[in-house]
């Protein structure tokens, strides 16, 4: 169990606060095995829905979900009392959507951005690890996948670019 300002942390109750339903992607982030992947996983229908809205709409999700997601992140991880409980993936979510951005729905693009994001969130190569480390509270909770999901982006532009998808 872990431990924050000498406090045990709660198990999360998705009941409890609308907070935790979302923070825990609809319960993705349950998962026994690899809660950030399953949490992905969730976002890419969200996704494929959301894709159709064009950039400008997709954009201000973007930005609602990232704002959103600030709060919810503080509010359950505060609620459980443990800071980035590892079943949180709206994180997830919206480092996701970030990647997505500006790509043609195809398979190709949605397998590669699946995967440039998972292995930028796990690797968490410098300066990901460095926000990941240093910066706290919900802000901090969404910071890395937020970088993560940059990270992927520019990954997959250059890949556009160079007409490989």
């Amino acid at each position: 169990m872990s431990v924050t300002d000498g406090k045990p942390a709660t198990a999360p109750n998705l009941r409890r606060h609308p907070a935790q339903l979302l923070a825990f992607g609809f319960g993705s982030g349950l998962s026994p095995v690899a809660p950030g992947t399953a949490g992905t996983l969730v976002a890419v229908p969200i996704y494929l829905v959301v894709a159709e809205w064009g950039l400008l709409y997709y954009s201000l999700f973007i930005l609602v979900t990232l704002l959103a997601g600030i709060w919810l992140c503080d509010v359950a991880s505060r609620q459980l009392g443990v800071h980035d409980h590892p079943g949180i993936v709206w994180d997830e979510f919206v480092g996701f959507w970030i990647a997505m951005a500006a790509l043609p729905v195809t398979w190709t693009s949605l397998i590669l951005g699946f995967a440039l994001f998972r292995f930028f969130d796990i690797v968490k190569p410098w300066p990901i690890s460095w926000l990941d480390k240093k910066v706290s509270g919900g802000f901090g909770i969404m910071i890395d996948d937020i970088a993560a999901g940059i990270a992927s982006a520019l990954v997959l532009i250059l890949i556009k670019a160079l007409y490989i998808m």
